[in-house]
């Protein structure tokens, strides 16, 4: 997994260190061939951050982070929700930050020059509120495009604002912010409000979110999005 470490810091969220990979040559069917972010804990890695609470330094107060555990048969916290599944992409890229397998490129204009052409992913683990907005705004000058979310009401004019129920999406609504929400059925899709993610099965993967690029910000005037849940709370102890 080519990559280049573009922020190693605190977090904006609680201070303690935090690093940012851009990643790319990744393939994935949802979001097409896109500039992935990953913003992690420096210290500790994903699954043990996960297990022992101290990834609110890169998701906030995220409800799918689930119960911090000390319980010696557990890899990760207890109920999680999370869709990202942290042995996998977190924790590979993780190993080879470790390893010191990833240059850093810290100054604005490398951070720039790696973003410039591309279709960038913002968080596609940990949200983008935990890290310098300048980082991001670096990131996107000459970007194509970009997607992002957060739970953090930060960053809203490059993030979606991430609703866990129609509560909190209208909530958002009236603010005059858009939402990316996940349902459970289509039927609860509000479609006054919201349009159902090009991206997924249930609109019959019309787009992918490179093409799509509706999830640039939730300051703009076009609909919210909303995705039926899938996968999510696999069991991985």
């Amino acid at each position: 997994m080519p990559g280049n470490i573009i922020y190693r810091g605190p977090s904006m969220l609680d201070g303690e260190p935090i690093f940012v990979a851009a990643i790319t040559g990744t393939t994935n069917r949802k979001t097409g061939n896109m500039l992935q972010t990953y913003i992690m804990r420096a210290d500790l890695d994903p699954l043990l951050a996960s297990k022992l609470g101290e990834d609110e330094s890169i998701c906030g107060d995220c409800t799918h982070r689930g119960v911090p555990t000390l319980a010696p048969e557990r890899k990760q916290a207890e109920g999680r929700s999370c869709y990202v599944q942290l042995f996998q992409g977190p924790l590979n890229v993780w190993k080879q930050f470790r390893t010191g397998k990833y240059p850093l490129q810290l100054k604005a204009h490398q951070i720039r020059e790696l973003g410039a052409g591309r279709f960038v992913r913002l968080g596609t683990y940990g949200d983008p509120g935990a890290v310098p907005f300048g980082v991001w705004d670096s990131l996107l000058v000459d970007a194509k495009g970009h997607t992002g979310y957060t739970h953090n009401g930060a960053e809203t004019s490059i993030c979606m604002v991430s609703a866990d129920n129609l509560q909190q999406a209208q909530q958002a609504w009236g603010s005059g912010h858009r939402t990316f929400r996940i349902v459970h059925h289509v039927s609860e899709v509000v479609k006054a409000k919201e349009v159902l993610c090009p991206a997924s099965k249930e609109a019959g993967y019309k787009s992918t979110c490179e093409r799509c690029m509706l999830c640039s910000g939730s300051e703009t005037k076009a609909k919210s999005v909303a995705i039926v849940a899938h996968g999510a709370g696999r069991k991985f102890v």
